[in-house]
């Protein structure tokens, strides 16, 4: 089994825009928690927000991207995505989007106006993963995936996987990806106890969203934990102390630089100037009101 490297307590929490209080878990400047190919986490844990906003809904306003993929995950509330690029809709529970930046685009995100209206718990996940050098400059493009699209699996008895992405137990997951990766949202029961196939030049991520859980029969994480893990070795054991749920990510690395500044993760300082003037110049576009 993978050997576990560290658990890492969440940090303290910060807010992008006015919409999303988030745990930074991890970011694409701490090469050494062996991450690749994911550049960043953030997690808003369950929090409520009061309704009754008619307009000036909460969130991230315009902003651009280049040279990777983002990931949002809703699992409370509901998140209202555009993009300069023609992207966009409303995500819920369950579901998840997926916007490949690629060559690059602005896009921005809100509470939709449903849960700005209702309030109520919110809680997400988003991810950015990278892209290999050769599709940094892809075409930008946004999957929507919606929840009963996803498919579920069986875990013996012991719990519940949502294939996001990849594969397990010969179910393929729902979102295409330019690299080799997997990302399953698991439910455990409690007393349960799984074996997640895992290769073992696949670098590995575990979140723990509720609940407790020991990791490879040796450590033991809790709620807004992080898990990582030494390289090598196969498979992940998870056992759940009580009713448990965890996000499970691997992939394989690109072992390739890492330049990143803000919004553009590329593979060199030129790359990221250019990026940086093409913004300036307008070629990232503009989204449509």
């Amino acid at each position: 089994m993978k050997k576990v490297a560290h658990v890492y307590q969440a940090p303290q929490k910060h807010w992008v825009g006015n919409g999303f209080h988030v745990h930074g878990m991890f970011n694409y400047q701490e090469s050494h928690k062996n991450l690749d190919p994911f550049l960043l986490m953030d997690y808003a844990a369950p929090q409520h927000f009061d309704g009754n906003r008619k307009s000036d809904f909460r969130g991230e306003g315009e902003h651009p991207h280049r040279g990777f993929e983002t990931v949002t995950i809703a699992y409370q509330g509901e998140v209202e995505h555009q993009d300069s690029h023609g992207g966009g809709g409303v995500i819920g529970t369950g579901d998840v989007q997926w916007m490949t930046a690629g060559s690059g685009l602005m896009h921005q995100e809100y509470h939709s106006e449903d849960f700005s209206m209702r309030g109520g718990m919110f809680e997400m996940v988003q991810l950015w993963v990278n892209l290999p050098a050769k599709d940094k400059m892809t075409e930008p493009k946004y999957q929507a995936i919606v929840s009963q699209d996803i498919p579920v699996i069986d875990l013996d008895g012991q719990g519940t996987a949502r294939i996001i992405a990849g594969e397990l137990n010969a179910t393929q997951g729902t979102a295409s990806t330019f690299s080799p990766i997997n990302m399953w949202d698991v439910e455990m029961q409690a007393g349960g106890s799984y074996t997640f196939s895992v290769p073992a030049s696949h670098n590995a991520i575990v979140l723990v969203r509720e609940g407790t859980i020991q990791v490879s029969d040796s450590d033991i994480a809790r709620r807004a934990e992080l898990v990582t893990f030494e390289r090598g070795e196969s498979d992940i054991k998870i056992e759940s102390n009580n009713n448990a749920k965890v996000l499970i990510l691997t992939g394989e690395p690109l072992n390739e630089p890492i330049v990143g500044y803000g919004p553009f993760v590329m593979n060199s300082r030129e790359e990221i100037m250019q990026a940086m003037d093409d913004v300036r110049n307008g070629k990232f576009g503009q989204i449509s009101t």
